[in-house]
């Protein structure tokens, strides 16, 4: 039960595989939808900003039963569903699929959308995309996820003159062929303008990048992406190759400061961040590059 006396879930309606929730925080965005509703399973699409108080939203899932077990889960939950602090309400629509009577945004905006065609999510990393729209200006931010439509891409512009010129020279267009893995053939950029001003990025990350913040946390995890362990010629597991490596700095004989392991890594390289922290009783630092880096390289470091 919330304060308001409100249940935060309607068992009344029949179940769906588009859910209706309630009490988001204003102007909520896409990205905070999905981050809510994945873990249950593929998001489809969504309908942000619903409502006289733009408060409520809609998300549809592949599955009806990734829908069910997202209300199972809360229903059963001590923690509330929440985004930005606020819980949120949530039920089934009685709609079985989102319809957005919206056409592509023609009203220009310093976000664009941006549709990559003929690729699925890992064909194309957010540093191609990057180095594709910086061509134009100042890139500030890009979030990418998949949708019904696609592989996709929100890029932010300092402002929408910028971004105008980006769109009108990309859309239709596609990525130069180089820049591609060999198993894609083309992929087409269908551009339009966002409705967002200001992207919220919460970590940097192979999905979401803040070129802005130096100091925003890196998520290894999503760095890496979702990897599978090889095992070499010598029956060894091979570590993948990533471009944040995971340092444990044992038996320090002296303090160990950022200046430090800035100077012994940056002999392989132009280091971006570095964090230092505590686990498991041990000190461990992320450092992190610009680019991949091969694994061999930690045989070369001791500290």
């Amino acid at each position: 039960m919330s304060t308001s006396g409100q249940p935060q879930f309607r068992y009344t309606q029949t179940p769906s595989k588009v859910l209706h929730l309630r009490n988001l925080p204003w102007e909520c965005t896409e990205e905070e939808l999905i981050e809510l509703c994945e873990p249950f399973g593929k998001i489809v699409n969504t309908k942000c900003n619903v409502g006289n108080n733009r408060n409520q939203a809609f998300v549809e899932f592949a599955e009806q039963n990734q829908a069910i077990q997202m209300v199972s889960y809360y229903a059963s939950s001590s923690e509330p569903a929440q985004v930005r602090g606020k819980t949120v309400y949530i039920q089934y629509s009685n709609r079985h699929e989102i319809v957005n009577n919206k056409s592509p945004g023609d009203n220009p905006g310093n976000v664009l959308l941006v549709t990559i065609e003929g690729v699925e999510a890992g064909d194309v990393s957010i540093d191609v995309i990057h180095l594709v729209f910086s061509a134009f200006g100042y890139v500030h931010k890009i979030a990418t996820f998949e949708k019904a439509a696609g592989f996709q891409a929100l890029i932010q512009f300092t402002d929408a003159e910028t971004a105008s010129s980006a769109r009108n020279a990309l859309d239709g267009r596609s990525i130069p062929r180089y820049l591609l893995p060999e198993h894609v053939g083309s992929c087409n950029l269908r551009i339009s303008y966002s409705a967002h001003t200001d992207l919220n990025i919460k970590f940097q990350s192979h999905r979401s990048r803040d070129y802005t913040n130096p100091y925003l946390p890196v998520n290894p995890t999503a760095i890496d992406g979702p990897v599978q362990s090889t095992v070499g010629a010598d029956g060894k597991k091979k570590e993948p190759e990533s471009n944040v490596l995971l340092a444990s700095i044992e038996n320090m004989q002296y303090a160990v400061t950022v200046d430090v392991l800035h100077t012994v890594f940056s002999g392989f390289g132009t280091v971006q961040k570095i964090a230092i922290f505590e686990k498991n009783g041990g000190t461990q630092a992320l450092i992190q590059y610009p680019g991949m880096l091969p694994s061999v390289m930690t045989d070369c470091l001791q500290i």
